[in-house]
């Protein structure tokens, strides 16, 4: 069958439902504010979108503590909505991704809820990771585990056992040495992919399997220090690959009925391009978020090394790097890049458009978090009163808290809700915006020609136009000192200045595109920008 790897080098826009489009006026974002905004997605260029947790949930991590897998919760809409907006996107030629948590499920999922109904040793305890606790009367936790939201991973039950959560104490980590567990996602990847959606982006892919002896880590601290750590005995561990293998030949399965590819792409937190090129070889996940990049300073030094790596080691299993600057757990690109100032102006903003061009410029695909096309800041002010990252309640810290990337989007007018909502009855946005998002309103950004929607526009109409751009190889040229620049394909050039004075553009005449002012044979400070050319 000769198919078309849509994947390979895909742009797909990551949709926080709740956070999108408000359409009943309840102050939460839902699926049919996602498809009342559709229209404006196929205007920007992007091949598809991946949809945050929708399922019935308590909320007690916004969806990712999930209580029924084949479900959507009603402050979402139903899945007749669902069924709705798969269709409008299809017929807009929209993929859709849906968010899938085989970690760990809700403390009130029905088996979690017969698990503690059950006696130790029940058929019931073993689908989830039950133990005795230590010491005399066994009042110590199994092991010395911390949790990635802080505190210890394991909470104590009436009999006695404890139970493991590398999460929240409301997210129960599943234990896929049962098999009943590898058959029930079996039948919720089996459901989903019967109403049409065109894969999966998997939550927590790296950590399915923990140790067997689940045995004492040499360093717990240093295990949940960030989110992006890794406990090497709860993470990564051989066993996963198998499940990725029975996903990818479930994938398989369908694509042979309509020759439609669905796509795999796992959230793969691992320590190095090499450990991630093992989850993306031809058998396993077809993509992993490559997230280097994101954490890389602004440094021509770093992002070429990570670049490099990227593509020597992941390209060279025969998949291609997914490379992303944000998502939902992120402090946004024009904060992370700029000065504490929260309206991101200035420095943040010109080194968040020049990266953005520079990943449109790399081969394989490209996920976009939203927000990013419009260059929203990260609100910094948000009040302890308002924050509901588990987080913050669990550590009482606001050092890694997630709530400023997620505040729901401005759409249009001077004063929030910004069009995000109806705001019936004095309903506002469930987290509150900053009277600077007027600044960044949809509506203004499709109007000046100048704004980082235009931006990002551009380079996708550019990237799907231009036969150099998307999948392929790059090859680097010599620069001066804090310049990046490299080719693509036949005649494509990508240039970076790093720093902030101007320096000599690596090739002459006007650009095809750049991420500021940039005039014929310069490259100016915190600027990225495309040429065609002869190199």
């Amino acid at each position: 069958m000769n198919r078309h790897h849509w994947w390979r080098d895909a742009v797909i826009y990551q949709v926080y439902v709740r956070s999108f489009l408000d359409s009943t006026g309840d102050g939460i974002g839902d699926l049919a504010g996602v498809r009342a905004g559709l229209p404006y997605l196929k205007k920007l260029g992007v091949d598809g979108i991946w949809l945050s947790p929708f399922y019935p949930s308590p909320q007690h991590d916004h969806g990712y503590d999930v209580a029924d897998y084949c479900g959507v919760d009603p402050l979402f809409g139903d899945l007749a909505e669902f069924d709705l907006l798969m269709a409008a996107a299809h017929r807009l030629g929209i993929k859709v991704l849906l968010d899938i948590v085989p970690n760990h499920c809700s403390g009130e999922h029905p088996w979690f809820r017969e698990a503690l109904a059950g006696a130790p040793g029940s058929p019931a305890r073993a689908r989830f990771h039950f133990a005795d606790g230590r010491g005399p009367d066994g009042a110590e936790p199994p092991n010395n585990w911390h949790a990635m939201f802080g505190g210890p991973a394991w909470t104590r039950v009436g009999d006695g056992q404890w139970y493991l959560h590398m999460f929240t104490p409301e997210q129960p980590d599943w234990n896929w040495r049962n098999p009943e567990v590898a058959t029930e996602f079996d039948r919720i990847l089996r459901f989903w992919l019967d109403r049409g959606v065109d894969g999966f982006r998997i939550d927590v892919a790296a950590g399915l399997y923990k140790h067997p002896e689940l045995p004492d880590s040499d360093d717990p601290e240093a295990d949940a220090r960030t989110r992006d750590s890794v406990n090497p005995l709860a993470w990564n561990q051989p066993e996963v690959h198998e499940v990725w293998r029975h996903w990818r030949s479930l994938c398989e399965e369908y694509t042979e009925r309509d020759g439609r590819e669905r796509l795999l792409v796992g959230e793969v937190s691992v320590p190095t391009a090499r450990d991630n090129a093992l989850y993306v070889r031809p058998d396993e996940l077809h993509q992993a978020f490559f997230f280097d990049l994101l954490g890389a300073p602004w440094d021509a030094d770093a992002f070429r090394k990570v670049i490099s790596e990227a593509m020597a080691d992941i390209a060279g299993t025969g998949s291609t790097v997914t490379w992303v600057l944000n998502n939902h757990d992120q402090v946004r690109t024009v904060t992370r890049y700029g000065e504490p100032a929260p309206e991101g102006s200035g420095l943040g903003a010109a080194r968040a458009r020049a990266a953005a061009l520079l990943m449109l410029a790399l081969p394989g695909a490209a996920y976009i978090y939203q927000g990013e096309e419009l260059g929203l800041p990260e609100v910094v002010d948000l009040p302890d009163d308002v924050l509901t990252d588990p987080i913050f309640r669990r550590t009482g810290s606001r050092a890694r808290i997630r709530d400023g990337c997620r505040v729901p989007l401005p759409w249009s007018g001077q004063a929030s809700p910004f069009g995000f909502t109806s705001g019936v009855d004095g309903v506002k946005p469930w987290l509150p915006q900053p009277e600077y998002f007027a600044e960044y309103a949809t509506d203004r950004a499709l109007a000046d020609t100048r704004s980082f929607w235009h931006l990002y526009r551009d380079g996708l109409q550019l990237r799907s136009g231009l036969p150099q751009l998307g999948e392929g190889t790059l090859r680097w040229l010599d620069t001066q000192p804090g310049v990046l620049a490299f080719t693509r394909g036949d005649g494509l050039v990508c240039a970076v200045n790093f720093g902030t004075a101007p320096t000599p553009a690596p090739v002459s005449g006007t650009p095809l595109l750049a991420s500021g002012p940039c005039p014929a044979g310069v490259l100016p400070g915190a600027t990225a920008a495309w040429w065609l050319s002869d190199l």
